[in-house]
């Protein structure tokens, strides 16, 4: 995993988790990558500085601090993924489609998370449909 700094064309800064260095690269010209605060894909990764582990730190010290939400924001952001996951459906890639038809009457309203590209996330929005970002990435469920 590695950790990149970013920043939108709208001016806000914020962090995002990535499989690699390609992820990042792949998602990002996959039109995937969207600022946390307003949504927009002009994102750039910003400079900053590689996080060199202490050489007194202790392991398993390191590998909890990696799973335990150390600020009041990311506790918050922990608490509301277990919220939107235990009352919500997942539906995957087929975000946009089932929430217009949702929109449209042709299917059941209810709770719905999934994943969508920034254009139809915003087509979405142009027609009326009430979507939002979310500040994590759904874990992506088999079957």
């Amino acid at each position: 995993m590695i950790r990149y700094a970013l920043h939108c064309d709208k001016g806000h800064d914020f962090e995002s988790w990535f499989g690699s260095a390609a992820g990042f690269d792949d998602l990002k010209a996959r039109g995937m990558v969207t600022c946390a605060v307003c949504g927009s894909d002009g994102v750039e990764k910003s400079l900053m500085a590689p996080s060199v582990p202490r050489r007194d730190a202790k392991p398993d010290t390191d590998a909890t601090a990696l799973q335990t939400p150390a600020t009041e924001a990311e506790q918050a952001i922990a608490a509301l993924r277990r919220e939107i996951e235990a009352n919500s459906e997942y539906v995957g890639l087929n975000f946009a489609a089932e929430a217009r038809r949702m929109h449209l009457g042709d299917s059941p309203e209810r709770a719905i998370y999934g994943e969508a590209r920034a254009d139809e996330a915003r087509k979405l929005l142009e027609d009326g449909v009430p979507v939002a970002p979310l500040p994590f990435l759904p874990t992506r469920k088999a079957n």
